[in-house]
């Protein structure tokens, strides 16, 4: 059975992200999965199987807390829970592959290390990943990052089912001035302004097109931007509520596999991020 999946370590942040998820859970009809994953924090050479079994009951003691509030938050809510041993970045993704979404919390720290489950889960997982980084309401609004790429379609799908559920608008945003954001790397365009925004305006209207059908009760709109995506999409998000784009990076390295824009998304977006892959099902 699918469900939401969320990561809760009982700081303030994850207590953001299970009230996030409880919300997701209860919209999609939904049950919910808290998890936590705790490890023994010296060298396996000086395991002490008595302090370790103290961990674990502390570990099990605050995942109980956080079933209880998410349990308290929405009664009637199944709630399920699952404890895991280990980092908690592979626990989230292994809990979570057959999960709708998975939810999780950030520090939002401008210098968050590559190491952060923030960046790992989302680079690793093949589900929508949802980071949440703020608990003030917006303007019930979603961004989405519009590219003509596969990886923007998955997001385009994600953020109208999103905002069709809450029922929120919808802008999708393509920033087109940077060399990359050319359709089929077609460089000439940037000769041309008005031939720019003529074969790129169009793209962006093809892309949205069938989501509009699929979700008519949706008001999306459509902006296309000549800056680069990156600053495109974080003027868009002030005062959004939720920022989503398509997982298509191809690095070598972890925190580089999300892709430019994703990745500075999830360190510096003012609003909850979510990270979509391009085959999400």
């Amino acid at each position: 059975m699918s469900h939401v999946t969320v990561g809760y370590d009982g700081t303030s942040e994850s207590e953001l992200a299970l009230r996030w998820a409880v919300g997701e859970a209860r919209l999609r009809r939904l049950p919910l999965t808290v998890c936590h994953a705790w490890r023994w924090p010296y060298p396996i050479s000086h395991i002490d199987y008595e302090g370790e079994a103290i961990v674990r009951r502390m570990a099990e003691h605050l995942l109980d807390h956080g079933v209880a509030l998410a349990r308290e938050s929405a009664p009637g809510l199944t709630v399920r829970k699952r404890l895991r041993d280990g980092s908690a970045a592979p626990a989230l993704v292994g809990v979570g592959q057959d999960a709708e979404l998975i939810v999780i919390g950030s520090h939002g720290s401008d210098e968050m290390p590559v190491g952060s489950t923030s960046l790992r889960v989302p680079a690793k997982a093949g589900r929508p990943v949802v980071v949440v980084r703020s608990a003030a309401a917006g303007d019930g609004l979603v961004v989405v990052g519009v590219d003509g790429s596969r990886g923007a379609d998955a997001a385009l799908a994600f953020g109208f089912e999103e905002a069709a559920l809450r029922g929120w608008r919808l802008r999708a945003v393509y920033g087109c001035a940077e060399p990359g954001a050319a359709p089929d790397g077609d460089l000439s365009l940037f000769g041309d302004e008005d031939k720019l925004r003529h074969v790129c305006g169009a793209l962006l209207e093809r892309a949205v097109a069938p989501w509009r059908v699929k979700y008519p009760q949706v008001q999306a709109t459509t902006s296309l931007v000549l800056k680069p995506p990156r600053e495109a999409l974080f003027e868009a998000a002030e005062g959004a509520d939720l920022a989503v784009v398509g997982a298509r990076g191809t690095g070598a390295v972890e925190a580089l596999t999300l892709g430019a824009t994703s990745d500075a998304l999830l360190k510096h977006a003012p609003c909850t991020v979510a990270i979509v892959p391009s085959r999400a099902g």
